[in-house]
């Protein structure tokens, strides 16, 4: 799919659950460093602070991002997307002494429907570790609350 069909029907509406994946530059496995991870996860409790969205679930997995969120009333999802990789490539690039590309510029998005089950979504999300064979058991992974099922 080209990055032109991504962007076809692409529509940003406020109070919205998106679902989003996006991946780094030529699938480079960045968030195994602990710091880089870090780095992504500050950006995304920065969005929810200053109120441009409101984390559900994510995962950062070595070369991609899944997160479920809600938008918030003075963001775009473009604009937020934007915000999110320009500032990850920035402090990621520096921290490694690299310049250029960290994201593939595309990004796919999904406008949760209210038929859909958010729990099923993000039960996906935070079991992508577990099929990925990178955990054993997603109950005793530190991030994960399985009381909120």
């Amino acid at each position: 799919m080209s990055y032109t069909d991504l962007l076809k029907g692409r529509h940003s509406e406020p109070q919205r659950i998106y679902f989003i994946t996006t991946v780094t530059y030529q699938r480079q496995p960045v968030f195994t460093d602990l710091y880089c991870a870090r780095q992504l996860i500050k950006i995304l409790q920065h969005m929810d602070s200053s109120q441009n969205t409101s984390t559900l679930a994510w995962v950062a997995m070595p070369d991609h991002l899944h997160w479920l969120f809600q938008l918030g009333d003075n963001s775009s999802l473009a604009r937020l997307m934007n915000n999110i990789k320009g500032r990850s490539a920035y402090e990621i690039n520096k921290y490694m002494g690299v310049s250029g590309r960290f994201w593939q510029k595309q990004y796919y998005d999904h406008a949760i429907r209210k038929t859909e089950s958010i729990k099923q979504i993000a039960c996906y999300i935070v079991a992508n570790p577990l099929r990925a064979g990178l955990v054993d058991n997603i109950a005793n992974y530190p991030h994960w609350d399985a009381a909120w099922l």
